[in-house]
């Protein structure tokens, strides 16, 4: 699936079963909640964090897609096509960090 197909495939779940958008800051107060269960899973699978009972079953790939359904809406909802801005961050990135990383002695 293509970065535009979906953002149609949620745009259409949202007005068939969604029924509408929550409002812009409501999503970002959402895709903050689902990031902070990403840093919660990757702190128990690869920090010194252990696992509580409430922890049991979730699964990185799946608090990722969460990520990214709630990232899809706030660009559906604000008109952002995130093929072409990628494609943009892609350049912007290619011009600005061109020797940095490879000059990067940490690395």
């Amino acid at each position: 699936m293509t970065i535009q197909e979906a953002q149609a495939q949620v745009d259409n779940w949202i007005k068939t079963t969604g029924v509408r958008y929550f409002n812009e800051l409501t999503n970002m107060a959402i895709l903050t909640e689902e990031v902070g269960e990403v840093a919660r899973l990757m702190s128990r699978l690869y920090g010194e964090q252990s696992f509580k009972e409430s922890d049991k079953g979730k699964e990185l790939s799946d608090e990722l897609a969460d990520v990214m359904w709630v990232l899809i809406c706030i660009a559906n909802q604000t008109g952002v096509d995130l093929t072409a801005a990628l494609q943009k961050n892609f350049e912007k990135k290619s011009i600005r960090d061109k020797d940095r990383h490879q000059q990067n002695e940490k690395l």
